[in-house]
């Protein structure tokens, strides 16, 4: 039995396969292509030919993917989206796309509708749902949209109406088309859960493209009985048909396997990773083994969303970082040679300075030709040390709930870079096969599920409201193909509503468990 993961960060697609006892049996880097489906396709050849082992007792296939993230970003591949708020006339002075970039609301076509309905914060209703106004609104949308998010005022409570919503639309243009419900995406904040189902119903195109040819690109190689499965952003993994409803989910999932994967490599559960690609570095916190989870709202291509995510720091430093001297002043990146390393960077023969020559030269790493940068001035490769060192504390610093030291757990191909004593660092850990984290990363995880309301504790006692909010939460890790006698909890999260008078508190509860 066999594991195969492929990651694919934006220098390098990396791919590895464990076996049974999840011990890596070989590993590849292979350059992320501007084609992102052909990288991955070239990375498993690769693997699969270098390994020499049976296909057929390959039997998981996991693909983190930064897919969702670059079609935001880059404003491409989006779907056209219509979105229903429910919540007329109460909610009418903010509209949907408020503070949205011009260009991302003329790529979703920017089509919205307030109709009647929604609920008050105490889950009284608001206004009633009127299903004629509904049916009408999808005859007109016919044709112009080709998915809807539904967004119910305080559903987060209640939510009802956003599923008698789902049923109209399914109803009008069949069982297969892209819904997204708020309830079911985003916290409490009427307008940021909003923002971040717009963004999942967007992604329905990309995410049906990825899957599609991570299918294919493992039938090409005669992988054929594998379960498949894409990583979310907590650290865990997800079923085909559970990312294609809630593709945002892949949103940040990168940096999360490198984290998982750092704590799998270490056999360490709580401590600080430092993920050092070819052109970012991304800086995390582990608890318990899983990402310590953002608390504040998460601009996602300038959209303000508050669905969950890692928190997680990105810098402008990588292994290909340039650098570069402006009147005397020594500046290192944030732009990257990024895959080109091995023809521009010095030690390989180019002609652009990077952190890696740097590295090489003072001979802290071990990579190409050093008698290409062997003419570097020491104290010029010194006072570049200085400058990568000051990034990296200013990114811990940001990361440390306290001013104590901290250990650090260095992963990711461009950690070669990083000196051994930074400031406010106890002691750097690197581990054996750190360059591949995030794949391993990929392969290790568990499934999970996550439910997220408000509940009345004066109307509904604490402990059915946390044995209903379990129950739910065990329903949505079956649903992304968790085995359910392996489900356990592993995390709770109460916060009182101090306006509400009936102590009223917003309950999160996680589940974990093992895949099919």
């Amino acid at each position: 039995m066999y594991k195969i993961g492929i990651d694919v960060g934006g220098t390098n697609t990396d791919a590895i396969i464990l076996d049974k006892n999840s011990k890596l049996i070989h590993s590849v880097k292979s350059p992320t292509s501007l084609n992102i489906k052909t990288g991955i396709e070239n990375a498993l050849r690769d693997l699969l030919i270098e390994a020499d082992i049976d296909k057929s007792k390959i039997t998981h296939a996991m693909l983190g993917t930064t897919q969702c993230t670059n079609a935001i970003v880059e404003r491409k591949k989006l779907a056209k989206v219509g979105v229903i708020r429910l919540g007329y006339p109460a909610t009418a002075s903010v509209l949907p796309y408020t503070a949205w970039p011009k260009d991302m609301i003329e790529k979703l076509s920017g089509n919205y509708a307030l109709v009647h309905g929604g609920y008050e914060y105490d889950g009284q209703l608001l206004g009633e749902l009127d299903e004629e106004e509904i049916r009408t609104l999808l005859e007109d949308w016919q044709d112009k949209v080709e998915s809807i998010a539904i967004v119910g005022v305080f559903s987060s409570i209640k939510n009802d109406q956003e599923l008698k919503v789902r049923d109209l639309i399914q109803e009008a243009y069949g069982e297969e088309f892209p819904i997204s419900c708020s309830s079911l995406i985003g916290s409490v904040g009427l307008i940021e859960r909003e923002n971040a189902t717009i963004l999942n119903a967007a992604l329905c195109r990309v995410i049906e493209i990825t899957t599609k040819g991570f299918v294919h690109a493992l039938e090409e190689e005669g992988i054929f009985d594998a379960d498949v499965y894409l990583c979310q952003n907590d650290g865990t993994l997800m079923s085909i048909e559970y990312a294609k409803q809630f593709p945002i989910l892949t949103i940040a999932c990168g940096p999360t396997n490198s984290i998982r994967g750092a704590s799998y490599l270490a056999k360490i559960k709580n401590t600080m990773v430092l993920d050092v690609g070819g052109t970012t570095s991304d800086i995390g916190v582990l608890q318990d083994g899983f990402p310590r989870e953002s608390s504040v709202a998460v601009e996602v291509g300038d959209i303000r969303t508050n669905f969950r995510m890692p928190d997680i720091i990105s810098v402008g430093l990588g292994g290909g970082s340039i650098v570069r001297v402006n009147n005397g002043k020594i500046t290192v990146g944030p732009d990257s040679v990024g895959y080109r390393i091995g023809q521009e960077a010095l030690v390989f023969g180019g002609k652009t300075l990077t952190t890696t020559d740097i590295a090489v030269r003072l001979g802290f790493a071990d990579v190409g030709d050093k008698s290409l940068v062997a003419h570097i001035d020491e104290e010029f490769a010194k006072d570049v040390l200085f400058e990568i060192s000051s990034l990296i504390e200013q990114a811990i610093d940001k990361m440390k709930t306290s001013s104590e030291d901290v250990q650090l757990v260095l992963v990711g191909g461009g950690s070669i870079i990083v000196p051994d004593k930074i400031r406010g660092v106890s002691n750097s850990i690197k581990t054996e096969n750190g360059g591949v984290a995030n794949a391993i990363g990929a392969s290790i995880s568990q499934i999970s599920g996550q439910y997220e309301q408000i509940y009345i504790y004066s109307r509904e006692s604490r402990e059915d409201s946390l044995k209903d909010a379990q129950d739910k939460a065990v329903k949505q890790a079956i649903l992304a193909g968790a085995v359910s006698d392996t489900i356990e909890l592993v995390e709770v999260e109460e916060t009182p509503l101090a306006y509400h008078p009936e102590n009223a508190t917003r309950l999160r509860v996680k589940v974990v468990g093992e895949m099919g």
